[in-house]
């Protein structure tokens, strides 16, 4: 029986965080859920305990493959070829760093992201961070809801109809299915990724030059071809992805037991959703590049991939566009509800029932329905709203990234987990990375505001 709220509950500040671990630990040992959870995984050896374990890191870095990330891909390969390919294994070291340092936390702590950083950190900074993950989230939602109706509308299928069918499902998955039976669902849209590597395939590249290209680097410092490079930084790692990382690795229940399977997901899930990107850049780069065509959105990538590639090649990459899509706006949605109840100590979940959880399950309605909604506005322009969020997401980063490894370094939090030398010089380095290219962001876009060129 789920146990009524504590109205006691810790404030910021009252207590030291492991006081909060160790209270989440008793609560889920007085309602069963801790014991039942370390039943699913006691006692499996493998690939058997890996697939057991296996989920949210998969998910959580696939989910940064949404309508935004494949739309940048796809620019990129359209605008620079396979220039920039050398990109990607920076990409993978960093979104892997990062990815691992949310699932130890999440296994050894038990909390979500936004809970701890409420707990070490006071109420201010978590309100801070709270409304403009909120404000980036429900732009993204926009976004997600725009790249599925885009993806179905290649097939002629009006938008009016994709979007509420498509919300409504979601909704009604995450409402009265439990946390098991969604993340099966999400780990099933990942099929739809192939997709990608079946239309490079058909683009049929060549392949010794894509294994050059990633490399050996090449330097364009064009404004337009820095701002790219930026842009697929920021793409790949955004804050909500780390989110909701942790705090699925907690709403499961994995042990420490099982902490080096779940980072073995977290990395394999960083591996996975740049895989995926590099396809996606060398079937536009092999023929919009080609062509000496220009595209500015997903779907332009998906109709000029026909003429050269044939339309096959149009049909799959308008599938992967839609299930990317629906994944990241199911996700988005979750993730935004997990971090604010967290932080705000309300309860989160999604094996709540909805009368125990109606803050988490309002949050994430609000959210859905808003991103739905807006996308059905006849004749609205989204490109500027999903530009803001981007740029939102970029520039929460680096303070989500500072509070991680200020988190993941605490001994009273992470004992023997903490990070070793190794870790911090590669945990700070990404930071410094994610910071430096804020910077170039923001000083381009301040460029643009006084009107100098810089494209």
């Amino acid at each position: 029986m789920t146990q009524a709220p504590d109205p006691n509950r810790e404030r910021p500040g009252d207590h030291p965080p492991v006081v909060g671990a160790l209270r989440r630990l008793q609560d889920r040992i007085q309602d069963g859920n801790w014991l039942r959870l370390r039943g699913r995984f006691r006692g499996r050896r493998g690939i058997v305990a890996f697939l057991a374990v296996m989920g949210p890191g998969l998910i959580a870095g696939i989910a940064g493959n949404d309508a935004g990330g494949i739309t940048t891909y796809s620019v990129l390969g359209a605008e620079t070829g396979l220039g920039l390919l050398w990109l990607f294994p920076i990409t993978i070291v960093i979104l892997a760093i990062v990815q691992e340092m949310a699932a130890r936390l999440g296994v050894v702590t038990g909390q979500g992201l936004s809970d701890l950083i409420r707990d070490r950190f006071g109420v201010r900074w978590t309100a801070f961070a709270m409304v403009v993950l909120l404000v980036a989230n429900v732009a993204n939602t926009v976004a997600e809801f725009s790249g599925a109706a885009a993806a179905l509308e290649i097939f002629g299928i009006p938008r009016w109809l994709t979007v509420p069918i498509v919300a409504v499902a979601i909704w009604a998955l995450v409402l009265f299915a439990s946390y098991r039976t969604v993340e099966r669902v999400f780990l099933t849209v990942i099929v739809v990724f192939l997709a990608y590597i079946a239309s490079a395939i058909l683009a049929e590249p060549d392949w010794s030059a894509v294994g050059a290209a990633m490399l050996t680097p090449t330097f364009d410092f064009r404004p337009s071809v820095v701002l790219l490079m930026v842009a697929l930084v920021g793409t790949t790692i955004t804050p909500y992805m780390q989110f909701y990382l942790q705090s699925a690795v907690a709403e499961k229940g994995i042990d420490e037991e099982e902490l080096r399977l779940e980072q073995a997901d977290a990395i394999g899930g960083a591996i996975w959703t740049n895989v995926i990107a590099v396809f996606i850049v060398v079937a536009t780069a092999t023929t919009v590049f080609a062509v000496g065509g220009h595209i500015e959105t997903a779907e332009d990538a998906a109709r000029a991939l026909g003429p050269v590639a044939g339309e096959l090649s149009t049909a799959l990459f308008a599938v992967g566009l839609f299930g990317a899509s629906v994944l990241a706006a199911t996700i988005m949605p979750i993730s935004t509800a997990f971090v604010i109840c967290e932080a705000f100590g309300w309860e989160s979940g999604v094996d709540k029932r909805f009368e125990d959880a109606r803050a988490f399950f309002g949050i994430y309605t609000f959210v859905l329905g808003f991103g739905a909604l807006v996308v059905l506005v006849p004749g609205l322009d989204l490109l500027p709203m999903i530009i803001a969020s981007q740029n939102l997401q970029g520039l929460l980063l680096p303070i989500v990234l500072v509070f991680m490894v200020l988190l993941v370094n605490d001994d009273r939090i992470m004992g023997r987990h903490r990070n070793g030398r190794v870790a911090n010089v590669l945990a700070w380095g990404a930071v410094g990375l994610v910071i430096a290219l804020d910077v170039v962001l923001l000083g381009v876009s301040a460029l643009g505001m006084v009107g100098v060129k810089v494209g």
